[in-house]
């Protein structure tokens, strides 16, 4: 009875897959796939010209505060409490990508992001998220930062054990405040949106506000990261 039940919820829950990929290794890609949150009422402002530069402006204006209770005995102490979420080689590779995908994402989609590292011992890191645009706001959601895996999922894996097909989803309970400079830029969330979003990390940017950040003053991506 259990098997039956838990088959008809699998299937009437909306599925988020992928519509087109823009990039893609196998330790990162870049996604466009169906949003099952939007409804005839409820569509995402896409296609939507944000430029690499402004993108590059984004990425570049989004913080990391490290929770002070963090343990020193597994703290990476090499990165400040304080510290941007990408560095000039993440924004570099990433920036033009979302720029891209944006202006071909239709207002049902929702651009995806993938990025894994490896770690000695098995493990991984990823970080992971997604992005969307209504009116003059783009909605930022990092799922994960730097979250520790332990596996690599086969292609031919479930659904619930391949990371890759969840870039949305927190693999891992998430560490630190998400922030923004210029904080100007950042629709504030009322208290009560906050409660209902959980500990979802989204930030609201009114990217238009922007200066934007020109993609020849950071250095070329680095091979790692691609």
């Amino acid at each position: 009875m259990f098997l039956v039940v838990a088959v008809v919820v699998a299937a009437c829950t909306p599925k988020q897959f992928t519509t087109a990929t823009l990039y893609e290794t196998p330790h990162a890609f870049v996604r466009l796939e169906a949003d099952p949150t939007t409804n005839p009422g409820s569509m995402h402002s896409h296609p939507v010209t944000v430029s690499s530069d402004q993108m590059a402006a984004m990425l570049n204006g989004i913080n990391i505060d490290e929770p002070v209770t963090r343990m020193p005995i597994w703290e990476d102490t090499s990165i400040p409490r304080h510290h941007r979420a990408f560095d000039d080689n993440m924004i570099a590779f990433l920036a033009p990508l979302l720029s891209l995908g944006l202006a071909q994402a239709t207002s049902e989609e929702v651009l995806t992001f993938y990025l894994s590292k490896d770690r000695p011992g098995g493990r991984r890191e990823v970080t992971s998220g997604g992005l969307f645009v209504e009116g003059e706001e783009l909605h930022f959601l990092l799922a994960n930062y730097r979250s520790p895996i332990n596996y690599m999922a086969d292609f031919g894996a479930a659904e619930m054990t391949d990371d890759r097909l969840t870039p949305m989803r927190a693999l891992a309970p998430q560490q630190g405040r998400l922030t923004f400079h210029p904080s100007a830029a950042v629709r504030t969330s009322s208290l009560w949106s906050k409660f209902l979003q959980g500990d979802r990390r989204e930030l609201v940017v009114l990217f238009q506000k922007l200066t934007p950040l020109p993609l020849s003053t950071l250095p070329s991506a680095d091979a790692s990261v691609r």
